[in-house]
């Protein structure tokens, strides 16, 4: 299931040349996962609460354009369990239909003392 968030970008969010700072582009993909991740019923926060701590284990990363400031950037995202204790966000930020960022994050699902543990069942509806 596909997952859309707006963002627009601020002064705060570009570099000197007056375009996205590159770091910059993984705080809106971090938000895109957090909102998705909320669509399984408990906020990042309340999941944590729950024993489950959900963190990036590898993430590969393609600029293909680069936003600028005040631009309207649409965060795409979709969601796939790759075993019980991995899962897999496909992202894409977006303007105007033209993919700008493409990106695969791994995560892994952890238990409070940071050992490995099956994700919720809400994770693999």
């Amino acid at each position: 299931m596909e997952h859309r968030l707006t963002c627009k970008v601020y002064y705060e969010d570009t570099d000197a040349l007056g375009v996205v700072y590159h770091a910059n582009y993984l705080k809106y993909l971090e938000r895109g996962r957090s909102e998705y991740v909320e669509r399984f019923g408990k906020s990042i926060w309340e999941w944590n609460q729950s024993g489950y701590y959900i963190v990036v284990y590898a993430m590969n990363i393609r600029f293909k354009r680069a936003a600028q400031l005040g631009d309207i950037l649409d965060v795409v995202s979709t969601f796939t369990l790759q075993s019980p204790y991995r899962g897999l966000f496909k992202q894409r930020i977006e303007r105007d239909g033209q993919t700008y960022v493409e990106a695969d994050v791994e995560l892994a699902c952890l238990d409070p003392q940071f050992n490995l543990r099956e994700f919720p069942p809400e994770f693999r509806s």
